[in-house]
């Protein structure tokens, strides 16, 4: 089982969604920001390392929001989805072919990875009002 951290990261009453490469695995379908923790991190460090490789942004990480284990026909992940607010910097696409600042009401439009689809139930279920912190 691999560990892979993911960062809810607000702004307004939106959300950041990102779109993976279509080169790999689940290309082109939606995601959070996020990826592998490392040998010797913490889940918070490989959250803040990611992001920063990813986005070239510096974050805050908060609260978990929830965790998911998923199986993959590859792979079995199993996700902690931290809250967090971008502290430094605005998000780039260093590593996605696109990344969109989307509300809960517009999930749906959005094809994401398997192993989100439980995430996004749970945001819809709160209506898009989030707690930070």
């Amino acid at each position: 089982m691999i560990e892979v951290v993911a960062a809810l990261i607000w702004q307004d009453q939106r959300f950041l969604a990102c779109q993976r490469p279509a080169h790999k695995a689940r290309g082109l379908l939606w995601e959070f920001v996020g990826g592998k923790v490392e040998a010797g991190e913490t889940k918070e460090e490989a959250l803040i390392r990611e992001c920063r490789e990813e986005l070239a942004v510096t974050v805050e990480v908060g609260r978990v929001f929830m965790e998911v284990t998923h199986t993959y026909p590859d792979v079995t992940v199993h996700l902690t989805l931290f809250h967090a607010t971008v502290a430094e910097g605005e998000p780039q696409k260093l590593e996605h072919r696109d990344i969109r600042w989307i509300t809960v009401e517009e999930v749906d439009e959005y094809a994401f990875c398997p192993a989100d689809e439980e995430i996004l139930e749970r945001l819809k279920q709160r209506g898009g009002h989030h707690v930070s912190g």
